[in-house]
Order: C-alpha cells, then structure tokens, then sequence
C-alpha cells in the first residue's frame, strides 16, 4: 500500500507540546532505590521507569480509579476529555440497536475503530455484534474495572507499534498481578428510578518463585426508563422548540382503500395525531413513553493470572479471563407499512368499510414492546514463555480469544410475524381498526421467537527480543524485534425469519468474513549528543484478504534542562476494513427524512418525516485506510510538585471507509418509480410516485478527514492546606478542527467540512479534580465539562447534510460536578461515600440528528441519569 506524504513541515511550529499526563515514572515503585525496567504502551522496548516518552501518554492508575468513584469502565472513558464521538455505552441501547450490551472508547472521536484496545499489551477478539452495522471495537464491557491495575492511553497514531487500529490512539488496560492475600469490595449507589450495585474480590498466593491471582467481579444494574426523566419520553419535542418526530406507522392505523388517490387514516385516529406524508394524511404516533435511556444489565467476570519461574532465566505465565453479560433491550411495539403486504377482507367483521382495503401503516401496540435479551460470553487465555539471553529479554506466547452473543426474542416480547398477522386478520380474529385491544390468545398467534448469534473469535501467536544493542559516550543503543501472526473470523447471523422478510421495524445486520494477519516489526532507541534521544520504528503486515502495508514512526525526545522538555514525533497508520464490512450481507438501518420527491410528484406541500429503510451490502474491493500523524510538544516543571504539559497533534486519514450519502442516493435514484436502487410500492390512484420503502446503499473508500487540536494537562501534587496535603489536576482538550472531504448531495464533486463546534462535536472538554488528604480522611472534588455545540447538521432533514451553509441553535455546554469522602481509620478497611452529579444537572436541550437522537438530548455526548449517590466498602485481609 502506498503511504502518503507529510504535507506539513511539523517540526515548523513554535507550538511547544508535551507528555500528556501523571508521568508513568510515579506508577512505578523501584525497590530499595533501584532502576525498574517497564515497558509503557507506545514502545516495545523496556526502559528505566525514569525516563520520559517522545508520546503522550495519560495514566489512570488504581488509586485514581477508586477516587473517580466509576463502577465500569465505559463511565471513565466517556468523561475522558480526549475521547469523542464515537464513544458509546449502553444507553440509549434498544431494538434497532446493533451492538447492544456492548460499550467502546474512541479517542479523537474519529471512530471506536480508530482506536486501538489492548489487555496487558496484547490485542482481544472484537465485539460479536458490531456497532453501526460495520464499525467492530472492542467491548470495553467485557473487562471488569475490579481487574484493571491501571489504564494507559496513548495519545497518538501507533501503527509501526501494534499495526491496524492504532490512528487515533491506543488505550492499554493493564491488570492486577502479583497480589498476596485477600481484597473485598462492595458498592451500591443510585439515582432516581435507577440503581446499581457490585461485588469484587481479589485473591492471590505467593509461592516459590510464583504467584497465582484470582479477581471474581459481579455487576449489576436497573434499567432507566425515559418516563423517568420528564420531556425525555416523547418523540415530539415540538412543546420544547424541537422536532415532531412521531411515526406515521401508528395505532389506529392508516388505510388505503381501492381506487383511493390518497390514505385514509383511521376514523378513531384523535385529530392532533394527523400527520401529512408524501401518500397522504396518516395517524401518527409517539413511541417514545416506551424507549430505555439505559438497558438492565448485569455483568460476571473471573479472571485468574499466574507465573512461575521454571529455571533461572526462563518464566512461565498465563491469563485465563471469562466474562458473562446480560442485558435486555427495548423499543416500541412492531411498526408496519405497506412493504409487508397487509390487508382487510372485505368480510371481515371489523371491516368499517364493506370492501378489501390494504393496510398502509399500522403498530400492533396490543403485542407490547419488542425486546432483546442479549447474552454475551468472552473466554481469553493467554499461554507463554519469558526469559532472559545474556543482556537480551524474550517472551514467546500464544493467544486464544473469543466473544460470542446471543440476542433472542421471545412471543412474550412483542415480536409479530406478519404471516401469522394475516392469517389472523384474514380468519376475522385480529380487528385492526379502532386502535382495540385484541385477546391474548390472538397475540399468542401473530407473535414468534427469534434468535441472532454472533461470534467472534481472535487466535495469535507472537515472539519478541527486547535489550541493549551496543554502548555509545551518549547511552546504550536499545531495540526491539519481533513477529506476529494471528487469524480472526467474525460471524453475525439474524433469524431466518429476517431474512424471509417476516419481521418489520427493527434493524438487522448479516455478516461472515475470516482473515489472517502476518506482521515483523522492529524499534531502535538511539541517545543523541546535547540530550537527544530520537526513536525509530517501522512495521510490516501482510493482510490475506486487502494486501500488505508498511508504517514508519519517528520519535524525538530533548531534555533541554531539568525542568523543560521538548518533544516531536512523527507515524503513518492504517485500518483495515473490519471483518464487518468485508463479510457484510443485506443490513439494515433506518433513518428520519422527508420524501420530497414523492410529496412534489404527489402535490404535498408540508412534506412530513418518516423513518425509511437504508439497505447495506458488501464491498469486496475495499482497501485499508491509511493515516498519518504528528505530535510536538513540552513538558515543563518550574518549580517541585508543578508539572505543566501542552501538546498540539495532528491526524489526516485518506480513502476513509463510509457509506455513499444516503441523501446523494436518494437524489439519483428516488425521482424513478422504477429504480432498483431506491425501492417504491404501487402508486396510489392519480399518483405517479409510490410509497417509499427502502434504499439501497453500500461502503466504499470515499472519505478523507483530517482532525487536530491541543491538549493541555496541569499538575499540582504536595500543596500543604489545613494541615493536610492537596493534589490538584486539569485535564483540557481543545479540538481544533476536524474537516471531512466528502460528496455533496449531487454526486458530481467533493465538498470540504469542518466538523469541530458542530453536532456532536464540541471543541472544548476538560476535568478539574482536587483530592485532599489529611490522616485517615480525604476529599476529592472533580469538574466534567463538555462544550456546546451547534444542533442540527440536516436542518431540513431531507438527507443531505448542511451544517457548514446553514447555522442552527447552539446546544448548550454541560457541567457536572463529581465529590467523593474516604476514610480509612478502620484497620484493613477503605469507606467510600460520593456523588455523581451532585447538582443534579439535566442534559442540554438538542432537537437532534432524525437518527439517533430524536428525544431531546444528545445521547452520545450527555448522561441524562441525574444525581447519582454511591457508597463503598473495601476490606483486605
């Protein structure tokens, strides 16, 4: 794959830029006044736990995981003022959801597949579902925080280090090892309408020249409905200056009757529910009372991890991991129109009108919610050798991961077949007229069971040398070596009953692909004269399916005095398109716009919005994404305990993987009754356009963006205040810009837009925290902020976006206040009592995007949840 060029001279900026958090040196004890040698996410090579990195690199260690008072690693993640768009958690999860249960983190906000998970320094299987249809991530759900010693996010492109994935960050989530004796911990906190609870222990044994360590950990948590939190729970935001976004697909029904020019809603239809579509007036309806901002969950992990000197130079180790989830999703009752096929004998005893009418739209509420019950099982282990060779470390290993989910539905959870609804209707059994309550018998006989069943499995096998090549008057040159091969398969496969076009009004996604990967890289650290050190690395992988690609990376760190560092660094990436996309079957999304073309061509003038179909399938000829990175920066203590870092980066992604703008398709191909594309039912009578179904649409490499900003972190540790000690630290993020070349609504040219300040994109976060100790008690305060930013980036909804030719309201920032008390008087015992959200802070209002977010608020960016009060025990033994 050919690479392209730096098209800015980095090393041109006065912009002094630096390490971007706790320095990885104060994680790390050394033993009595030795050197440890650590190797920290960024590098392959271990070094002295004194030395500075040429990267950005943000520390949480376990001590700061307590204070943050978060029970899963999702909610550390989301209030991370580098992550962005693209982080997801559960809420919001419900039936069209394609990942549900699931959680990720993308840094940058350029994509949970732009950001690189590892576990101890090594890749996991992928999500068995993936988000989006095609985006795959790692479920950062499936690793207890109980676990995690300290969490390590590297905050620039890496892929000469680790390979794919690796464009806007890494983030190394590294466990608990070595522990002697036994740790409890208990929790629970809540919020109005919601709770949630957990259990952790910790236990480990020190043998001769061994150590086991076992983590048992158990979360779980209520569901929170959106009738809990006022103004969430309705799709017409008109009240609050937002959009009516009720469906036309409603109970009562609408109608078409023979020979009719348009739909005839039904006659008990109340009047402020008529809606006007591009066929005709409807009975709409308000599915939002039935939405969950957040789904019933419950998580159980086991983790056990172990090694054992065999000779003096040769160590054995292992990682078993095993994680249960759970959780239920949920979405209004099933929504049909004229696609399936549905229609009223004239016979039939509730027909009002004498004749056979088709049903145009209509909501079999009497079935109840669709639900999903999610099931997910992961199973890692990790299985290798480690050892020493005169002054060289080496360490041969083999990996087997996998993830595996199940989502089912049952006939008690609102699932309509539409065969069975006809024979019901057409046996005069199921009245669907006048918006009635049918018996339960005739429910058990429309309703089915479905099952989706995904996997997702990851097999890999690596050996590395890492040690001192040869000694120079300016330090001993280091490196490190080694080889990978790994071989990943994914699967996703929706009930046959999707497939045969029974099932309606719910998303579903079909994939199969498989691949291996062979990969050698290597890294050479070189100490310079005047108090250089500069760090080389390149990588090769050669991937079956797409082809092979080569990443260099340079690093250049200066220590000018003890007090001021400078720093540059410089990388190519890539990604390569995720099994999802290159394995994709027919799937589908469905997103709100107005038909304009059918409403022109039919005489409609105040053209309603409708959730349509989108229609997605492979692309066999995708290639890899390829991206390029810089960062230049500083570090600066001016006096001891103050620690000061600013740090610009840059990342430029060229032949972005994305879908065509739908509203480009839509344009080319929804002005023709017969297109194969954009998919039309009959036209009414005196119609020359039919009802809109779906359009078809797929992924291709048609994006390019580039995205930059600044980071600045502060620290302050050792300030004496009322006869204790009070730490302090900023954490801010400005996002520059973030500009996306992408095709206009016609097709013919590509347009340039800046992303940063509009929807979903804010360019200003920061955390402020303050913790305070004093004997056997502390405080900690802390301040999230998230920026506003502009609402609405398709201000018509017609499908084409124009956020950068037309300005909207501006979503307001958010703050939120986090407070914690410890006290620790108690031998062998840590209490805990917090609160998130103390002022209890309502989300901003937003009228949204027509897709996700269409109940007044921004669900990627604010937690509805309110104040949430917890306390904790942590006891060790």
């Amino acid at each position: 794959m050919e690479k392209f060029t730096l098209r800015r001279n980095v090393l041109a900026s006065a912009i002094l830029a630096a390490a971007a958090a706790t320095t990885p040196q104060a994680l790390f004890a050394a033993e009595e006044g030795a050197i440890e040698e650590v190797t920290v996410v960024g590098s392959r090579i271990s070094r002295n736990s004194e030395f500075e990195n040429a990267t950005p690199i943000q520390v949480m260690d376990r001590e700061s995981i307590e204070k943050s008072g978060y029970t899963n690693l999702q909610q550390l993640f989301e209030k991370n003022p580098a992550a962005g768009n693209g982080t997801f958690s559960t809420r919001g999860n419900n039936q069209d959801s394609t990942a549900n249960g699931a959680a990720a983190v993308s840094l940058r906000g350029m994509g949970a597949d732009a950001t690189l998970v590892l576990v101890n320094g090594k890749r996991v299987a992928i999500s068995a579902f993936a988000e989006g249809i095609t985006t795959n991530f790692v479920d950062i759900n499936s690793i207890p925080l109980a676990a995690v010693e300290r969490v390590e996010v590297l905050k620039d492109g890496a892929s000469a280090i680790y390979g794919s994935d690796a464009v806007a960050g890494v983030v190394n989530l590294v466990l608990r090892k070595d522990f002697e004796g036994t740790e409890v911990s208990m929790d629970y906190g809540s919020a109005d309408g919601y709770d949630e609870q957990s259990f952790s222990a910790v236990w480990g044994i020190n043998g001769e020249n061994s150590n086991f360590t076992v983590i048992f950990d158990h979360h779980k948590n209520s569901r929170l409905s959106s009738t809990e939190r006022s103004g969430l729970d309705t799709a017409n935001q008109t009240s609050r200056g937002g959009e009516n976004f009720r469906s036309a697909r409603g109970f009562p029904g609408t109608f078409i009757l023979p020979m009719a020019t348009k739909t005839t809603p039904d006659s008990s239809c109340p009047e402020d529910r008529i809606a006007v579509l591009s066929v005709g007036p409807v009975c709409s309806y308000d599915y939002g009372p039935w939405t969950l901002i957040t789904p019933e969950a419950e998580r159980t992990g086991l983790l056990m991890l172990g090694h054992k000197q065999l000779t003096e130079n040769v160590e054995f180790f292992s990682e078993v991991a095993i994680q249960h989830n759970t959780s239920v999703a949920q979405g209004a009752p099933t929504p049909l129109d004229t696609e399936a096929g549905l229609y009223v004998p004239a016979d039939h005893p509730n027909n009002p009108y004498g004749e056979e009418v088709n049903i145009a739209f209509y909501r079999t509420v009497d079935a109840g919610a669709r639900q999903w019950s999610i099931e997910t099982d992961n199973l890692r282990g990790v299985f290798g050798l480690r050892g020493s060779i005169a002054n060289w470390g080496w360490e041969a290993s083999v990996q087997r991961s996998r993830s595996e989910s199940k989502q089912t539905g049952s006939k008690s959870q609102g699932w309509v077949r539409t065969d069975l609804l006809q024979e019901q209707i057409n046996a005069g059994n199921y009245n669907p007229f006048g918006g009635v309550q049918n018996p339960d018998s005739v429910i058990d006989a429309i309703t089915t069971n479905l099952v989706r069943q995904g996997k997702s499995e990851l097999t890999s096998y690596d050996f590395s040398v890492n040690g001192d090549l040869i000694d120079t008057p300016y330090g001993t040159i280091a490196m490190a070596t080694g080889l990978e091969y790994r071989e990943e398969k994914a699967s996703d496969s929706p009930d046959d009953q999707f497939q045969r076009g029974l099932i309606f009004g719910t998303e579903s996604v079909s994939a199969s692909a498989s691949r291996d990967i062979s990969s050698a890289y290597v890294e050479v650290a070189i100490p310079l004269p005047a108090r250089f050190d500069l760090t080389l690395a390149a990588r090769y992988d050669d991937y079956s399916d797409f082809g092979s690609t080569t990443n260099p990376m340079a690093k250049l760190l200066w220590s000018a005095t003890d007090q001021l560092s400078l720093r540059a660094s410089w990388g190519t990436g890539f990604r390569a398109p995720s099994l999802a996309q290159i394995g994709l079957g027919d799937s589908q999304e469905s997103v709100f716009f107005a038909d304009t073309y059918g409403c022109e061509a039919n005489g409609i003038e105040d053209c309603g919005k409708l959730d349509y179909t989108i229609i997605y399938s492979e692309n066999p000829n995708l290639d890899a994404e390829e991206s390029e990175s810089y960062n230049i920066g500083a570090i600066y203590e001016p006096i001891e305990g103050l620690q000061l870092s600013l740090d610009y980066w840059n990342i430029t992604q060229e032949g972005k993987i994305d879908d065509v703008p739908y509203g480009y398709v839509y344009n080319l191909h929804c002005n023709d009754q017969n297109s194969s594309i954009c998919l039309r039912d009959t036209p009414l009578q005196g119609q020359s356009l039919g009802s809109l179904q779906s359009i078809r649409n797929g992924f291709t490499n048609i994006g390019e963006q580039e995205v930059s900003g600044v980071d600045l972190t502060i620290l302050y540790d050792g300030l004496e205040l009322a006869s204790g000690e009070i730490g302090l630290r900023l954490d801010y993020s400005y996002l520059a810009e973030f500009e996306r070349v992408e095709l206009d609504s016609t097709g013919e040219k590509f347009i340039t837009r800046d992303q940063a300040g509009e929807y979903e994109y804010p360019q200003h976060r920061w955390n402020a925290t303050a913790d305070w100790t004093f004997d056997t008690f502390s405080f900690s305060a802390g301040l999230s902020y998230i920026g506003e930013f502009e609402d609405t980036p398709d201000i018509d909804f017609d499908g084409n976006l124009d956020y950068e030719s037309h300005s909207t309201r501006t979503v307001d920032s958010f703050l939120t206040m986090n407070m914690q008390a410890r006290y620790t008087g108690f031998e062998n015992m840590v209490l805990s009592l917090g609160a998130d959200n103390v002022f209890d802070e309502e989300p901003p209002f937003a009228i949204g995007d027509g897709d996700t977010d269409l109940y007044g608020y921004v669900e990627s960016q604010h937690d509805p949840r309110g104040r949430f009060i917890y306390g904790k025990m942590t006891y060790n033994f």
